[in-house]
């Protein structure tokens, strides 16, 4: 948080979103740090239905049971309980919580860079491609990340031994986060 606060608007991309849980979490944490007004999220997958799911913000009522315990454990400063309402069997995020966000689909295999990010959150993506895909996405994330802007990967995930790995300093391994230098 500390380094996007330096940033007069931020960009965010989620790279292989999904359904999205990640993206109402980077929403809220931004909410709660007061820099969600001067940002965009762009959350994008390549696959129609999960981001159907992902841009409706409803999900089953057990999981946000579970979610909440993790909002807890992150040291979430509301309650949780906050951000959706719940109906029946599901929840749904606040619309408000929506308004920054921009759902789209994107193929990292084929499709190429559409704008500069502040911060590229792909995580648990890359394992599912072959070397010579890895390199494709390494290249198509540098050249849209900007300088000093942040790339986070899975646990299964690294910049060692690409053509990238001098390009970045690593910030937090255990997390896989890494600030580009070059």
């Amino acid at each position: 948080m500390p380094i996007l606060r330096t940033y007069p608007f931020i960009r965010i991309w989620h790279a292989g979103c999904s359904t999205g849980q990640e993206v109402y979490s980077m929403a809220i944490l931004l909410e709660e740090e007061g820099l969600y007004p001067r940002c965009r999220i762009y959350a994008t997958d390549m696959n129609e239905m999960v981001l159907k799911q992902a841009k409706s913000g409803i999900f089953s009522l057990q999981l946000m049971q579970e979610y909440t315990q993790l909002y807890l454990k992150a040291g979430g400063k509301r309650s949780f309980s906050e951000y959706y309402t719940a109906a029946y069997d599901s929840a749904i995020f606040r619309s408000s919580l929506k308004e920054n966000i921009v759902f789209s689909q994107h193929n990292l295999a084929t499709d190429s860079s559409f704008n500069e990010f502040n911060v590229i959150l792909c995580r648990n993506v890359l394992i599912y491609f072959n070397k010579t895909l890895q390199k494709r996405v390494y290249e198509l994330f540098h050249v849209s990340l900007c300088p000093f802007g942040i790339l986070g990967l899975g646990r299964q995930e690294t910049l060692r031994f690409t053509p990238y790995e001098a390009y970045y300093e690593e910030l937090k391994g255990s997390e896989k986060l890494y600030r580009r230098i070059h």
